[in-house]
């Protein structure tokens, strides 16, 4: 059995591309049956975000598994292979399984150490083990690589320093006025920019909030939404007056608060009241002449690039350590994987002792009749003993055999060695066994 992850990515492959090859929610599960009803594919998983869509997959061969993946998302977006085929990549085995380990904690995501991939892999894995596409392999893989991210975000920094713009504002503004809370705050923008700097400022605190917009019905929305005030732009003067942290990300294409307009707004303001002007927007939508009154504080986008570029030195560190805790999560799969196949063997190896061991106490129960309860128990204690001492060394023996260059054929012999039922060997054969030492270099095609 050999573990494959195929698909593309924001670095594989330009947005135009990325585009034509995402599933739909409503149709993924119908996607994952198919999938699963190609030949060679045993168990899928089907990530597909705005950044990736990767195809994970339990194949019995590795050259007909990767033919048949292809196959199927030729078939199932109506696209030739030959449109995404450059950009595809395809890795299998140890790399495949490191790679899912990286992208659940963030190693590999657009954003170093973002925590939305990991619930996006969780939600694909419980939608695929739902709809019966995942087995015995990647059940465990998966909780395995979900638990592990969450314990590489809690035990590391990596996600507490802001490395997005509109985060990043908002923790300039924690800063600058000490706390967002009891402070009024505008956020004039309702875009995407708009929008998460309006969640950041609730989640770190913000109440009174206020959202304004050059269309009033998307204020009103946005607003409604996140459960603060909306108010018409022609009110911006009105706001700015009572306002101690202003964040701007409209479109516009010329300065939407002026140096005039503040001038104005300052007349009727407390003297001593700071008010921190935070823009994000490009092109600015605030005039940089305001930074001549005192008590304005304006920020941009450079200002907010340094605070990401150090928080982003600051993530890579903590991404440093979770690869020092990946190396060792991926040897404790593998040698999970290994131990699964010899599992039958070393059941059957321990029913059959056990059984002659029942057989030889109702051999001298027979012959010794007169025997008490308690010396019936001294036996049984006593010839289990011995069995667990003689099945030690065969049960460490043949888990080390998984290791070997021919293990199937290695295990095949202990099971001839020991006389267990031969349908053990059918049974090892059907088994998620991955023989690392056959995997094959990863395949980017071109």
């Amino acid at each position: 059995m050999h573990i494959l992850k195929i698909g593309l990515n924001y670095r594989t492959a330009p947005v135009e591309v990325r585009e034509q090859l995402v599933f739909l929610e409503q149709d993924i599960e119908k996607a994952m049956s198919m999938l699963n009803d190609q030949k060679s594919i045993l168990e899928n998983v089907i990530v597909s975000t705005c950044n990736r869509t990767e195809i994970y997959v339990v194949a019995d061969q590795l050259h007909t598994g990767r033919f048949y993946v292809k196959q199927f998302l030729e078939d199932w977006f109506n696209i030739p292979k030959e449109n995404f085929l450059p950009y595809l990549q395809i890795v299998e085995n140890d790399i495949a399984i490191e790679q899912l380990f990286r992208i659940t904690s963030g190693l590999d995501s657009m954003i170093l150490g973002e925590t939305q991939i990991l619930g996006q892999v969780r939600d694909a894995f419980l939608r695929s083990q739902a709809n019966k596409t995942t087995g015995t392999l990647f059940n465990e893989l998966f909780k395995q690589a979900i638990t592990f991210a969450k314990k590489a975000h809690k035990e590391t920094s990596i996600a507490e320093h802001a490395v997005s713009v509109s985060y990043a504002a908002i923790q300039l503004a924690k800063k600058e006025a000490e706390s967002l809370e009891g402070k009024k705050i505008a956020i004039l923008g309702s875009g995407k920019m708009g929008s998460l700097a309006l969640k950041h400022v609730l989640d770190n605190g913000g109440e009174d909030v206020t959202v304004l917009n050059r269309t009033f019905e998307k204020a009103q929305q946005l607003a409604k939404e996140a459960g603060v005030k909306a108010l018409e732009i022609e009110k911006l003067e009105d706001v700015l007056r009572t306002t101690d942290i202003l964040i701007s990300s409209t479109g516009a294409s010329r300065f939407v608060i002026t140096r005039n307009q503040i001038e104005n707004v300052l007349n009727s303001r407390e003297q001593q009241q700071s008010m921190y002007l935070i823009d994000i927007a490009v092109p600015r939508d605030i005039d940089p002449d305001v930074r001549i009154y005192e008590n304005i504080h304006l920020f941009d986008v450079d200002s907010l690039r340094n605070i990401v570029d150090q928080n982003l030195e600051k993530r890579k560190a903590a991404a440093a350590e979770i690869e020092l805790m990946l190396e060792k999560e991926i040897d404790a799969f593998n040698e999970w994987l290994h131990t699964l196949g010899v599992v039958p063997i070393i059941s059957a190896l321990r029913d059959k002792a056990l059984t002659i061991q029942a057989e030889t106490l109702k051999s001298i129960n027979r012959k010794i009749p007169d025997l008490t309860n308690r010396e019936k128990k001294v036996l049984n204690k006593h010839t289990k003993s011995i069995i667990n001492q003689l099945l030690k060394e065969p049960i460490k023996q043949a888990k080390e055999l998984t290791e070997h260059d021919n293990s199937k054929q290695a295990l095949s012999l202990f099971i001839d060695i020991f006389g267990l039922d031969e349908s053990i060997k059918e049974d090892i054969q059907q088994r998620p066994f991955i023989n690392h030492k056959e995997q094959q270099p990863s395949e980017k095609l071109h």
